[in-house]
């Protein structure tokens, strides 16, 4: 068994440098002060128009992911999914979306640097069922991307060791028709990969080990001195990745935690939404035209008129968000039922960016030049198909402009609706 399928691109001088075994995985298809009383915004007069969808296909700003593979992870084996502006996977409950999401988002916090014992807490429920270990107990998941850019399509593929001892046993960073950079486990007693990356000067291949609980590809930018060619290359192919996977944002609004007043001043949107009070604070302050939208976005989907969206002041100094429903009459968000309490924290995250949202994004890349994409999974949870359509609009609206990506998970009922906004891509998954 090898690490990695057999290789597709032309020769390369790492094209000898083999990936040992060590994975065991089975193979198959398949983030000013307020004054007393509300802050509030009025809803204009008009919706503002949608962006045109016709034309031909988006163009991002920056480096984004336009193909998640899992080899061998959770339940997929096999598996290729395309990734577009706006991706929804779809099947019945087992059919693997959320996993798919997971794996997503895993690779999204490789490629920031965080420790492998981190993105995998449970590294055993990656491992596909019923794949047997090897001879020595070893058994593990493969998970992969391509990301488009400046340096055209890069491949990056990536094997683990969940058994006995979680660890990166295998890496092949491929672009150009040519592989960049190979690690491999050459000593299981040693916590580290031997890596080699392409040079192209007098010595080809250049050698070094990697500690085996980083991602290769994210630590090469620290390494690798830019002085040939082919180091310009491989450092142009792993930027453009890491920035890919980078700018990610999961969004998970929790109704329950978002109806509590909250301190002042935290103004970037956590995961969970539930500083949903502070940040409608800080839209009102600083982005008004972002904000009259989301006034009029919550028009559209949440039950009865609302025609402000702002905060007021208790008197123990917290903020709570309130929802304006004409003549002055005001209503918490506390009393709005979790549909659209969730309805309003997605359509917030899609009118905002990595300014307002709790994102690490690459802060040595203009914000111009990056795009963020928001992993929802769930996304219809709670929703209606008012709503639903309304988020997926707003989602391919924003999106024209190449700056947000949208990649969620939806119920099979779900899907029915989002295929009627033109630009969604449907992924559909069985059972």
């Amino acid at each position: 068994m090898t690490a990695f399928p057999p290789e597709t691109t032309t020769p390369s001088p790492l094209a000898g440098t083999s990936v040992p075994d060590g994975v065991h995985a089975a193979t198959g298809t398949g983030a000013t002060s307020v004054p007393d009383g509300p802050r509030r915004a009025a809803v204009p007069s008009a919706r503002p128009a949608a962006v045109p969808r016709s034309g031909g296909p988006v163009r991002s700003a920056g480096p984004v992911v336009t193909e998640l593979r899992l080899s061998a992870f959770a339940s997929h084996r096999g598996a290729t999914f395309p990734i577009g502006p706006v991706t929804l996977f779809a099947g019945p409950g087992g059919s693997g979306k959320s996993s798919a999401l997971r794996a997503y988002e895993a690779l999204a916090r490789l490629g920031s640097g965080d420790p492998l014992d981190e993105v995998f807490p449970d590294p055993a429920g990656c491992v596909p069922e019923g794949a047997a270990a090897d001879a020595q107990g070893r058994r593990g998941f493969r998970i992969g991307c391509t990301t488009d850019g400046p340096s055209g399509p890069v491949r990056l593929d990536v094997a683990v060791q969940a058994e006995p001892t979680l660890r990166i046993v295998g890496e092949r960073l491929t672009g150009g028709g040519e592989i960049l950079l190979t690690t491999a486990l050459r000593d299981p007693g040693r916590s580290t990969v031997q890596a080699a990356w392409y040079t192209a000067g007098a010595v080809p291949v250049t050698r070094a080990p990697l500690p085996d609980d980083r991602l290769g590809t994210a630590l090469l930018p620290l390494r690798v001195a830019g002085r040939t060619e082919g180091q310009l290359r491989v450092l142009a192919a792993a930027e453009q990745v890491v920035v890919a996977l980078r700018s990610v944002f999961a969004c998970e609004p929790q109704p329950s935690r978002m109806r509590a007043p909250v301190p002042t001043g935290d103004g970037r949107l956590r995961r969970g939404c539930d500083n949903l009070a502070a940040v409608l604070e800080r839209t009102y302050t600083q982005c008004g035209q972002r904000h009259a939208r989301l006034v009029t976005a919550a028009h559209a989907g949440c039950a009865g008129p609302v025609t402000e969206l702002g905060v007021e002041r208790l008197t123990d100094g917290l903020l709570r968000a309130v929802v304006g429903r004409g003549g002055g009459r005001l209503t918490p968000v506390g009393r709005l039922g979790d549909g659209e309490l969730r309805y309003l924290a997605l359509a917030l995250v899609l009118l905002t960016g990595p300014g307002v949202l709790a994102v690490d994004a690459a802060g040595e890349v203009p914000s111009a030049m990056q795009t963020l994409t928001v992993l929802a999974d769930g996304l219809d949870r709670d929703l209606d198909g008012r709503q639903l359509r309304e988020l997926v609009d707003l989602a391919v609206s924003i999106g024209a402009a190449g700056h947000l990506r949208l990649v969620g998970t939806v119920t099979e009922s779900g899907a029915v609706r989002a295929r009627e906004t033109p630009g969604v891509t449907v992924v559909d998954l069985e059972s």
